[in-house]
């Protein structure tokens, strides 16, 4: 993986305070409501969308760190940012195109994790050019960390019945939780191609991240070439 450029630091701090402000809405939601649920924090974390999003935020506050400390940021941060955006897309997409308005979160909740945040990611992924372009040989790295989720939910399924999503529920057959589980993994590498294309778009750093004053010529100061 080639070296880019560090972000600038105000990016860094942004990326910083999201990833700190999607930690502390995690855990306001269970402090509010699974407990009064009878839930553990296990279960809050075996939903899908609260621990991608939780994964995602350490990712984005570990790199910010390290880049605001003037270091570079590791290519396996790198790469596991772009992971985290191919699962979040699906996260967005899922909620809000297959089964809007479901869930028991309060709805500000709800379009953060939803909508906001994954929507946050993919814009910090396309216009700001501190990633490489990801190998397409690498591709294969948006699937283990779903894979093992949905290892650990099919086991608890068929072993203590709790599962965080109805079409996971062992009684609906093994044919169902097969093509739901084929399509999941199928769609996460199709997010993954979308991310690892969208690496591929540069755009023109702004004069000011970089900190280089632009030449002026003598023309545009009045044509007098001894003004300096």
């Amino acid at each position: 993986m080639t070296s880019t450029p560090p972000p600038p630091r105000a990016i860094s701090a942004l990326r910083l305070a999201a990833g700190a402000s999607v930690t502390g809405i995690l855990l306001y939601t269970y402090v509010i409501g699974i407990p009064r649920q009878g839930a553990s924090l296990v279960d809050h974390f075996g939903y899908f969308t609260n621990l991608t999003s939780l994964l995602t935020a350490g990712i984005l506050i570990s790199s910010s760190l390290i880049s605001l400390r003037g270091q570079q940021v590791p290519p396996v941060l790198t790469s596991a940012r772009a992971v985290a955006v191919a699962c979040m897309i699906i996260v967005g997409v899922v909620y809000n195109v297959l089964v809007p308005g479901t869930g028991s979160a309060p709805a500000w909740v709800s379009a953060t994790l939803h909508a906001i945040f994954p929507i946050l990611l993919v814009l910090d992924w396309v216009f700001v050019a501190d990633r490489p372009p990801m190998p397409w040989r690498r591709l294969w790295v948006v699937l283990p960390y779903p894979v093992l989720w949905l290892g650990v939910v099919l086991v608890r399924g068929a072993t203590d019945g709790w599962v965080p999503y109805g079409f996971l529920l062992p009684e609906r057959g093994a044919a169902s939780l097969a093509a739901h589980v084929a399509g999941l993994l199928v769609a996460l590498l199709m997010s993954g191609a979308l991310v690892w294309t969208l690496s591929r778009v540069r755009f023109p750093r702004p004069t000011r991240w970089s900190g280089a004053r632009p030449a002026v010529s003598p023309s545009e100061r009045g044509g007098d070439p001894t003004v300096a």
